[in-house]
This record gives C-alpha cells, sequence and structure tokens, in this order.
C-alpha cells in the first residue's frame, strides 16, 4: 500500500525537489498549496504525479482534512516569524488533529541546537517553533544539512570566483564546513519521511571541506593559486554583524538581509556537524566536493 506523505511548500526549489523524490519512491504525494498559488505551478506538481490540494492554509480545520491518513507530514517552506512559527504551528496542530503519527519541520539548516540563542535571526524562529512540536503528540525529525552548497556559487567571501580568494574567520583554516546539494537534501529527507521511525535530530552533509581543502581543490581544477585569507577574528565578525543589523533596521523584515546572511557565515565558523546520518540510508549517492566544484568552477 503506498504512504502518503503530506507536502507543505511543494512550490519552492526544496519542496519541489522533495515531491519528486517521493514519487520517485513510490509514494502518494499530496502537495497542499495556499489558494492564490500560480496555476503554472500547480500543473507542473501534477505532471510530476503529485496531488496537489488548494487549501485555506489559516484554518486549522481545513489543514487537518488535507492531512487526513498521512504517514508523514513534510514543511518545506521558507521565510519569517508568520511562515516558520505561525504557519507551521497551524500545520502542525491540523497533523495531530488529523491523528499523523511523524512531521519534518523546515529546519534544513546548520544544526543550532548547541548554537548561543541570539546569534543567527532565523535559527532562533526555528527554535522557538522546535520548543512548540516538542510538546506536541507527534515524532519530529528535523534533517540538518549544513548550508546549500549552491552558496559556493555565489561570490560569497568563503569562495569568491571572480577575485580569485578563499576567506575564513578566526584561525578557522582548517575547520570543516557542511554543505549539502538541494538534491541530496531532498533524496535524504523523501528517505526519512517514507521511514517509519527515526532520531529528533539528523545531520547530513554532502560534503565537509575546509577553507585549505576548498583552495587544494580549486588549485587542481582550475591550476590557479587562489588568494587565501583570514578575514578577521570570530569576535570581530559578531561585532560587525551587530552594528550591520543595527544600522539596517529594515532587514528584520527581509528574510536574506545582509547582516543575516553574515549571521549564518557566522554560524558556519561556530559548529559543524560531528555525527553525520549519511550512511543511514545506504542506496543514496552523495554529491562529493570536487564534482560539485568541477560544475561550475573554470
Amino acid at each position: 500500500m503506498q504512504k502518503k506523505i503530506v507536502v507543505f511548500g511543494a512550490t519552492g526549489n526544496l519542496g519541489n525537489r522533495i515531491t519528486r523524490e517521493l514519487i520517485q519512491r513510490g509514494a502518494a504525494v499530496q502537495a497542499v498549496v495556499r489558494t492564490s498559488t500560480d496555476p503554472e505551478k500547480v500543473k507542473a506538481l501534477e505532471q510530476m504525479g503529485a496531488t496537489v490540494q488548494e487549501v485555506d492554509l489559516d484554518s486549522v480545520d481545513a489543514i487537518a482534512k488535507a492531512s487526513t491518513e498521512a504517514h508523514c507530514v513534510v514543511s518545506a517552506l521558507a521565510g519569517l516569524g508568520d511562515v516558520i512559527i505561525e504557519l507551521q504551528k497551524r500545520i502542525l496542530d491540523g497533523a495531530v488533529q488529523a491523528g499523523v503519527k511523524r512531521f519534518i519541520p523546515s529546519d534544513f539548516c546548520t544544526d543550532y541546537t548547541d548554537l548561543v540563542p541570539g546569534e543567527n535571526r532565523n535559527f532562533d524562529l526555528r527554535r522557538e517553533f522546535r520548543q512548540y512540536l516538542d510538546r506536541m503528540p507527534i515524532q519530529a525529525s528535523s534533517v540538518f544539512n549544513g548550508a546549500f552548497a549552491d552558496i559556493l556559487q555565489y561570490n560569497t567571501p568563503v569562495l569568491n570566483l571572480k577575485e580569485k580568494s578563499i576567506g575564513y574567520w578566526g584561525d578557522k583554516a582548517d575547520w570543516k564546513l557542511d554543505f549539502t546539494t538541494m538534491d541530496d537534501t531532498a533524496a535524504f529527507t523523501a528517505e526519512v519521511a517514507l521511514d517509519v521511525e527515526t532520531p529528533r535530530n539528523l545531520q547530513i552533509a554532502s560534503f565537509q571541506v575546509s577553507p585549505t581543502l576548498l583552495w587544494h581543490e580549486v588549485k587542481q581544477l582550475t591550476n590557479q593559486e587562489f588568494r587565501i585569507q583570514q578575514l578577521s577574528s570570530l569576535d570581530d565578525f559578531a561585532q560587525f554583524i551587530k552594528k550591520q543589523r543595527a544600522q539596517y533596521p529594515a532587514g528584520e523584515n527581509e528574510l536574506y538581509a545582509k547582516w543575516q546572511q553574515g549571521q549564518y557565515m557566522y554560524s558556519m565558523f561556530t559548529t559543524h556537524h560531528t555525527q553525520l546520518a549519511n550512511e543511514r540510508y545506504p542506496n543514496l549517492r552523495w554529491t562529493t566536493s570536487l564534482d560539485f566544484l568541477r560544475s561550475f568552477v573554470r
């Protein structure tokens, strides 16, 4: 019998990939979307093989009806407090009301459980929802994938192809950074959703690569020696982020304000995954750092 998996956020980049991976594994996927969703996005999900249901996401009863008989509810939503806290609470309440046994929240980031509250606004939102989630009668599992590997393509201080530089903070030249591709994250999440019982926290990484190793791999691919440099101490970086945030209050209403991007970089150099669950599903094949870099480094 097919397992019914309900996905919220299926029209988004990650949610769409999770939906695809679930369908490939034989799941009966129900993608729950807002009543105002673009018809083209709905059509794309239906062509993929998902059943799409338009739901009033302000109504717990409507969410519960959509979640009836689901094996697992997956949230792949992105947003600020109105989404990560308030909307996810309604989705969770609806899942519990419908008697759903399992729930995957929209964490999909660095494992923030050991980080200091206040250091990362977006993590703090997830932390607040987590406290609510852990009081509910449902089995929850968070997938912590570190940073999405895509950011390595965006000329951030960690890898800047335009300036041919690799940067790090503190004395962290050999610190392993956690990166996972969206496809690898989606495949792992699909396995978790279809599983019968899973741990509360699941750390994964397609690859863990230090700035030093990044330098060597870029040299291998380009035959060029990029400049590798310490950007500042971690304390100075933290103070810079606080100042940047104070000077740009409008960023409180932006999902990826400049200072929030800085907070994420800071977290990457203050914690990393030490208990990878990569081997939990032997059928998965993880992308290597060299293969990922090869796709865009010239």
